[in-house]
């Protein structure tokens, strides 16, 4: 079964990872471009080995992320926060609604599995 709500997180974390080439972070603001390419790599990175069963619930980490991603463009900045930053607290609200979807919310609830294969 495809994990909808993983392939979206990987996209998020692509566009993470293009973003500053995008918005054109200042050369000279390196912690700006590091941060939005680890945060990248860590959302992608967490998205993928959840789809591994003993790892199942690494997405939840995500969240963390996305805490991350808000927290640091609220701080990192002052008024108004350039479009690179709002980003940033645009991606983290994104990978933190998906990050709490679980990894088989597109099957039915597990109880009804269970009662449709004890018919079959």
């Amino acid at each position: 079964a495809v994990m909808w709500a993983r392939v979206i997180e990987v996209m998020l974390g692509c566009w993470l990872a293009v973003s500053p080439f995008v918005f054109r972070h200042p050369a000279e603001q390196t912690a700006f471009w590091l941060n939005d390419l680890i945060c990248a790599a860590a959302a992608i990175l967490l998205a993928l080995v959840s789809i591994w069963p003993p790892l199942r619930y690494a997405h939840l980490a995500n969240a963390g992320v996305a805490l991350w991603l808000i927290g640091y463009a609220f701080w990192a900045s002052v008024y108004p926060t350039p479009p690179a930053l709002q980003n940033d607290i645009i991606v983290g609200l994104l990978l933190m609604m998906f990050a709490i979807v679980p990894n088989e919310a597109s099957l039915p609830p597990q109880s009804w599995r269970d009662f449709h294969s004890a018919r079959e």
